[in-house]
């Protein structure tokens, strides 16, 4: 089992989900004891970008067109963008970035390795898919951390140009109607694995009935943006 947020923190906070459209429109949680310590926040996310990176970085090299080449790229770059600024808020708070980010290297990397699909095409969705479950998620956690949760709230929010993605996706398909089936049941094998990860944010054994209510907005909301991006690309969620 993957052991994540392990750290218990002081009560009276509150974890919300914002919306990329309408950060005014938001849900929140009091999740109190269920939120991770700062420092293990801030080294996930700052790695989970790096991941991001390293994964868009290798499809360039198995992407033959050069206009879908220089479109990955644009996505590789918007990550480590982030992954870069993550890091700078990190070492202003005093912290080594590496000592952060190394506890969550292993999990993390499994989780990637998990993920990864048999064809590049594969790949390139579980990147837009669980880059976008675990960025919302991250978001939603952001609420709990004062001025330092609303800086990373903004590095997340920006542009990650994944609309990229998108389009090849939308060019294989139609290219070939039999890859909206197989990506498709691929996208929902995606959400089990991803939700799982965060669902492992939160507990340190297991959530009790109380805690269960406490998560469920968020992961209806998590649900909800993955809906519309499985629509955007013409696949069933």
């Amino acid at each position: 089992m993957v052991k994540w947020f392990w750290q218990r923190r002081e009560p009276g906070r509150k974890l919300q989900l914002r919306s990329r459209e309408d950060l005014g429109d938001a849900t929140r949680v009091d999740f109190e004891e269920l939120a991770p310590a700062i420092d293990t926040y801030l080294g996930q996310a700052a790695y989970l970008q790096l991941g991001y990176f390293e994964t868009l970085s290798e499809l360039i090299a198995l992407t033959p067109g050069l206009s879908d080449k220089e479109a990955l790229s644009r996505a590789a770059g918007a990550a480590l963008t982030k992954h870069e600024a993550l890091v700078a808020l990190i070492r202003e708070r005093g912290d080594d970035p590496t000592d952060l980010m190394l506890p969550f290297r292993e999990p993390l990397d499994s989780f990637r390795a998990a993920t990864h699909g048999v064809r590049p095409q594969e790949t390139l969705l579980s990147v837009h898919i669980t880059a976008g479950m675990l960025d919302d998620f991250y978001l939603a956690l952001s609420a709990s951390y004062g001025e330092t949760g609303r800086r990373v709230a903004l590095i997340l929010q920006a542009d990650d140009d994944r609309a990229g993605i998108v389009e090849i996706i939308l060019r294989t398909i139609d290219g070939d109607p039999e890859w909206a089936s197989l990506l498709a049941l691929w996208g929902r094998r995606l959400v089990g694995d991803t939700l799982l990860i965060a669902r492992a944010a939160l507990r340190p054994a297991t959530l009790g009935a109380v805690d269960e209510a406490k998560v469920e907005p968020v992961f209806t909301e998590l649900m909800s943006a993955h809906s519309k991006r499985m629509d955007a690309m013409a696949l069933a969620a």
